[in-house]
């Protein structure tokens, strides 16, 4: 990132916070084949969908328009804010007048915000150390980036406004502070802690018993998130250790139950892009865990020590549990009877996993359910503020049927997109979930 000491000093910085991985899985998503992009797309790519495209950074190769960035190696994450920052935010869809949030400045029946630009939401929300500049961010072929008072007007090089240059990270905070908002913290097992006894009906009572008693769910599923791999379970010990001997050190809030075999999918077992296990316990015992996590373990990890690692996946919240099938990391099971039964017999591959069979009775398994469905917050079913949002476009497929696809005009396949509609604070029917 680059701030300004002042408008006519800028400076490059390492921005690190706390507690901030949202912010930075937000900017995944625009360049992941796996979710919103395609294979090689770069946000050069996608930022010149929201404008128009500047003939003088291209030439012509063999015959195809080229952007002299892409040819001299360098893909610029900064374009998509250049191209971004003077368009009407969600000029394509639809804003409730009623959306909690937006309502006020809500352009219906037209989409989008009136009077509003993303360089003015953008200068609203952060100091503007980050984007009030005079002087622009110059970056040449070879990704060599200069501090320059004006354009050189050579079309071996970019320069772009400070606020253009620091999108990724108003991109990020912004996306972060807006899922912070999204707490499902009005269940009626929230109710029931806070006093009210009938909350909870005497099935589902029966079910909390089991779950914090002979089904062990509390184990995995400890604390008010249930998940014992949350902030507040995790931030002072990162590593779980075994009173046995030798000992077992694995990750905190991640286990391995069985769902399939282990090195079908060795999950933190694997390395990063840079060849360091993502498993801390690994990086605990080649001796890197300040190094690379800026802290001291919890444990110290010795040769005679079994690091635990493959197969293991992070322990999920389980509010709104019976709105998220199918579920399991692969998908596997599609309603909550099916989880329990799972569990009842301990897992599919139960010698890879660490769980072992409960017992259930039929009774009790239903009585599971029952408490498990009592962790859903009605203001997410029928998207009730702060569950309220504008219209969204989700990719549902490619147009076509088993025979053939339907070109979008540049080789690939058009995306078939379903709506769902805009609604605000007081919410409305609710969007289908997977099963319905």
């Amino acid at each position: 990132m680059v701030k300004a000491e002042n408008p006519n000093q800028l400076k490059f910085v390492k921005v690190s916070l706390n507690n901030s991985s949202l912010a930075s899985q937000a900017v995944g998503p625009p360049l992941s084949s796996f979710e919103s992009s395609a294979d090689g797309r770069t946000f050069q790519e996608i930022g010149n969908k929201f404008g128009q495209i500047d003939l003088s950074k291209f030439i012509v190769v063999n015959g195809s328009l080229e952007n002299i960035l892409s040819i001299g190696g360098t893909k610029l994450p900064r374009v998509l804010g250049q191209k971004l920052s003077g368009l009407t935010p969600l000029g394509k869809q639809i804003v409730h007048p009623q959306d909690s949030v937006l309502g006020a400045d809500s352009g219906y029946p037209q989409p989008g915000l009136k009077d509003k630009t993303y360089e003015d939401l953008v200068k609203d929300a952060f100091k503007p150390e980050w984007w009030n500049s005079n002087q622009l961010i110059q970056v040449d072929a070879e990704g060599k980036r200069t501090f320059v008072n004006e354009p050189d007007n050579s079309s071996q090089t970019d320069e772009y406004k400070l606020l253009d240059y620091n999108f990724s990270l108003f991109f990020g905070l912004a996306l972060q502070l807006y899922e912070s908002t999204l707490i499902a913290n009005d269940t009626p097992y929230d109710r029931f802690l806070e006093g009210n006894t009938t909350a909870l009906s005497v099935q589902q009572q029966r079910g909390k018993q089991l779950f914090e008693g002979k089904a062990a769910c509390i184990f995995c599923h400890s604390g008010l998130e249930l998940t014992s791999a949350s902030v507040s379970n995790v931030k002072n010990q990162r590593l779980r250790a075994t009173t046995t001997t030798p000992r077992t050190i694995s990750d905190r809030g991640y286990f391995n139950i069985g769902v399939r075999p282990t090195l079908e999918d060795i999950s933190i077992g694997g390395q990063d892009p840079f060849g360091n296990p993502l498993s801390e316990s690994r990086v605990a015992a080649l001796g890197k865990f300040s190094q690379l996590l800026g802290s001291s373990p919890n444990v110290t990890v010795s040769s005679n020590d079994t690091v635990v690692a493959d197969g293991q996946f992070k322990v999920p919240g389980l509010r709104n549990i019976e709105l998220t099938a199918p579920y399991f990391h692969n998908g596997g099971y599609l309603t909550l009877p099916q989880v329990v039964d799972f569990y009842n017999r301990g897992g599919d591959f139960r010698q890879e996993g660490v769980l072992r069979p409960l017992g259930l009775s039929e009774t009790e398994k239903d009585d599971l359910v029952a408490f498990l469905k009592g962790l859903t917050d009605e203001r997410v079913v029928s998207e009730k503020a702060p569950f309220d949002h504008p219209q969204l476009f989700v990719p549902n497929g490619h147009l076509g049927n088993s025979m053939y696809v339907v070109n979008d005009g540049t080789g690939k396949a058009a995306d078939n997109l379903l709506e769902i509609p805009a609604v605000g604070k007081n919410g409305g029917k609710g969007t289908p979930n997977f099963l319905n």
